[in-house]
Order: structure tokens, then C-alpha cells, then sequence
């Protein structure tokens, strides 16, 4: 299904993502996130949702069925690397610590706080460029 896509992701010097596209990574990251500790909970899946409807202006339904296209995008894909990679070139620095933001409150959705989810955070902070301090305090604000 998403074959073209994870192609684009895999060449060695890949092409700057389109809007759609970047959507589709991050939220594709997100869920990532959420399913790192093998636990995807409704909280986590209403965040995903709320994350993508409002850092996109999405109606409920079409964040549902971004969400859904990235669950599928998410199981095929290979690496957490590449969809930061993805988002690092579709992402200005100034905004990548909101993608941080965003990944944080999944994270944080369930009320509790997991090794794994906190390691994949940690590896696409650093892929992102942020630092363990910025990284701590997006997780601070979204934790308030």
C-alpha cells in the first residue's frame, strides 16, 4: 500500500517530503511511539488523533483515517530512523521541538511512564537534533 512511500524513505539521499507525506511520517512516528512498549491504548490512540487534528487543523474523521493509514505505514515500515530522518528534512529546527511536544504526550497518554517509549523518544530527539535538556523540558510541559 505504501510502497512508493518507504521507497522514497529508503533511497540514499531522500527527497524533501510533500505536506501529505510529512503528515503521514510523523503521525506514522507517533504511533510508533505509542506502540513501543507493545501496549496501544485507547488514550493513546484518542492523542494521536488530538496531536494531528490540531497541529493540522483535521476534523475528527480525517485525523481517524490519517491515524489509520499510519498504523498500516507504521507496521511496514523498517526503522525509526528513516521516518526521522523524514520528518528532519520536512521540519524546520525551530519547530522540531513541538514534534518532541507531540511525541511526549503520547508517550504520557496512558499516565504512565515506559523504558521503551522513553528510548525511542530519546534516539529521534537526538536524530532531530534536540538536546536531552530540551527533550526533558518539552516532556515537563506536556506532563503539567
Amino acid at each position: 500500500m505504501f510502497a512508493d512511500f518507504l521507497k522514497s524513505l529508503l533511497a540514499p539521499a531522500p527527497a524533501q517530503l510533500s505536506d501529505t507525506d510529512a503528515r503521514l511520517a510523523l503521525c506514522a512516528l507517533l504511533v510508533r511511539v505509542a506502540r513501543s512498549d507493545e501496549h496501544y491504548d485507547t488514550h493513546e490512540i484518542a492523542q494521536i488523533d488530538r496531536v494531528m487534528a490540531t497541529r493540522y487543523g483535521l476534523g475528527p474523521r480525517d485525523a481517524e483515517t490519517l491515524r489509520a493509514q499510519a498504523e498500516v505505514l507504521e507496521a511496514e515500515a523498517p526503522d525509526t530512523v528513516r521516518f526521522t530522518r523524514a520528518i528532519k528534512d520536512a521540519v524546520p529546527y525551530v519547530d522540531r521541538i513541538g514534534v518532541i511536544e507531540a511525541l511526549w504526550s503520547i508517550a504520557l497518554a496512558d499516565g504512565e511512564r515506559d523504558a521503551e517509549e522513553d528510548a525511542v523518544i530519546r534516539l529521534v530527539a537526538n536524530l532531530l537534533g534536540i538536546t536531552d535538556v530540551e527533550s526533558a523540558s518539552a516532556r515537563q510541559r506536556i506532563a503539567q
